[in-house]
């Protein structure tokens, strides 16, 4: 499965809005599959950016999983691309730079712009 950032940006919003402090079963996301959000999940934990996930297979298909709370470093890149204009311009440098899309690109192309930000305000 290929991975899509748009739905990790869109699991981690879920997850900051749904998470209590017990896990979230078969986190739903519209317009994506059962097995589009799990996969999209578990690399996120893989990435460190939300605390835990579990599966369950039958029939080799999943039939269950649960995803954790955000980490810490899930809220800082959540922050980094929170607003949408920030996360459409990022997009678009990326893209204009054919530079892969990946959190550590992201977390870079967004951490420059709140710099010029900064410096703009300081200026």
């Amino acid at each position: 499965m290929k991975r899509d950032m748009e739905l990790c940006r869109k699991i981690l919003f879920a997850i900051e809005d749904q998470y209590v402090d017990v896990a979230i079963r078969n986190l739903k996301i519209e317009g994506y599959s059962m097995e589009q959000v799990a996969y999209h999940c578990k690399i996120l934990h893989e990435a460190g950016l939300v605390s835990d996930y579990n599966s369950k297979y039958g029939d080799n298909h999943i039939q269950f999983f649960a995803v954790g709370s955000i980490t810490w470093n899930g809220h800082e890149y959540l922050d980094t691309i929170r607003q949408d204009s920030r996360w459409n311009e990022i997009k678009k440098q990326i893209a204009s730079k054919s530079l892969p899309m990946t959190i550590d690109v992201i977390t870079k192309v967004a951490s420059l712009g709140i710099v010029e930000t900064i410096k703009q305000i300081f200026n």
